[in-house]
């Protein structure tokens, strides 16, 4: 997972095993032996890497590519948690993994917005009106 995710991270940020080697303070070599997998980089690499290329050490190390979906290790603090399907009456299930992270529970109510060019937005309405009274009192103090 790491070796493969540090090959398609490198890769897709244009950089050569040199640019990496350069930018963590390590050889090419050493930049090599983790991209086959023949050794891991310690910690501290870990996360200097991470940070270059904008993701969570967590993904960095431990990311598994949906092989329906093949995409690469997510931006920090992005998520892709799969597809969903709309049902007859326009309902769709929200992935498990996408309720744990933005701890939504049964029963939360939710926010829909859509922008016909971005797509549509869900948010919990608690977030949503404290963000609506917060730009409401700048409004008010202006």
């Amino acid at each position: 997972m790491f070796c493969d995710n540090l090959v398609h991270m490198r890769k897709i940020n244009k950089l050569t095993q040199e640019d990496i080697a350069e930018k963590v303070g390590v050889s090419r070599q050493s930049v090599a032996k983790w991209e086959s997998g023949e050794s891991i980089p310690d910690l501290d690499k870990c996360k200097q890497l991470a940070d270059i290329f904008g993701v969570s050490l967590d993904d960095l190390a431990n990311y598994e590519q949906d092989e329906d979906l093949g995409f690469i290790v997510p931006p920090k603090g992005k998520h892709l948690f799969g597809l969903v399907t709309v049902g007859d009456k326009g309902q769709i299930v929200i992935p498990a993994k996408a309720r744990k992270v933005f701890e939504i529970s049964a029963g939360d109510q939710l926010v829909v917005l859509g922008d016909e060019g971005q797509g549509i937005a869900i948010v919990k309405a608690e977030n949503f009106l404290a963000m609506a009274n917060m730009v409401s009192k700048l409004k008010n103090q202006g």
